[in-house]
């Protein structure tokens, strides 16, 4: 079984108990937070950056144990990222739920909520939660229930990371109404990781789409093949996350993404 099973197995038996828990009806009860304006922010010419909180994954082991998500975030956006996209995956990933509200009250950029989304109640919970942007993965989801899950953020004013891997997976989600389509350069079958295909696969993209690059994104030199290429941004996690100068390294990715 795959790395990429074992974790949608999961979730599926935690959104289960959530939904027991804390029924849906309680959820759209609630009060929901202004959103932010995810693909506003990412979408300028040159890359932006969307810096990423993950204390773990499972192809890297443990990054940052202590990361504080809301300290984070507030030297994140004092360093110039766009917005800021939050692992909520506890088991896999060492995130949690709370660290959306954590991160909003800490800064006023936009937070993409980075989550296995399998169920419309997930997409609810994102907005309680305060998300202004949800990921979604073709891989996982095909096309009708990509563009449901888009409709039902929509109510909620959230915008939509749509992530592909592959040319067949991008050709099916252009099919959709996707606006902001996301590459990841690590195959989450293998979790291998292989910048070209960022570049492989960008060409296929309508520039009245927003394109993203996503994972092994290293530092520079990255970036800067990135902007060649034409991306709009690229989400940065693990090499802002290892980085002994956050600041300077931001800096470095910012001035490498300029047009």
């Amino acid at each position: 079984m795959s790395i990429l099973q074992k974790i949608l197995n999961t979730k599926r038996q935690e959104v289960d108990l959530k939904k027991k828990s804390r029924p849906l009806s309680v959820l759209e009860a609630g009060l929901f937070p202004a959103r932010r304006g995810f693909r506003q922010a990412v979408r300028r010419n040159g890359v932006s950056i969307i810096a990423e909180i993950k204390r773990r994954s499972p192809s890297s082991g443990m990054i940052r144990a202590d990361a504080d998500p809301g300290g984070l975030a507030a030297l994140y956006e004092r360093s110039g990222a766009a917005a800021i996209s939050v692992l909520t995956d506890s088991l896999f990933f060492g995130g949690d739920d709370s660290f959306i509200p954590e991160v909003r009250t800490r800064s006023a950029l936009p937070v993409l909520r980075k989550e296995f989304i399998l169920d419309s109640y997930q997409i609810t919970e994102s907005a309680a939660l305060g998300a202004d942007a949800v990921l979604l993965l073709a891989n996982v989801l095909d096309g009708s229930r990509i563009d449901e899950f888009i409709d039902r953020a929509g109510e909620y004013g959230m915008d939509c990371l749509v992530e592909v891997h592959t040319e067949e997976e991008l050709r099916s989600v252009l099919r959709t109404r996707a606006s902001l389509i996301s590459i990841n350069n690590r195959d989450l079958a293998t979790f291998d990781v292989d910048l070209d295909t960022s570049l492989r696969l960008k060409p296929l993209i309508p520039d009245e789409r927003v394109s993203v690059s996503a994972s092994g994104l290293r530092g520079p030199d990255d970036i800067r093949r990135l902007c060649r290429a034409g991306f709009h941004a690229a989400l940065v996690g693990e090499t802002l996350m290892r980085s002994g100068n956050i600041p300077e390294m931001l800096a470095s990715l910012l001035e490498a993404g300029e047009p």
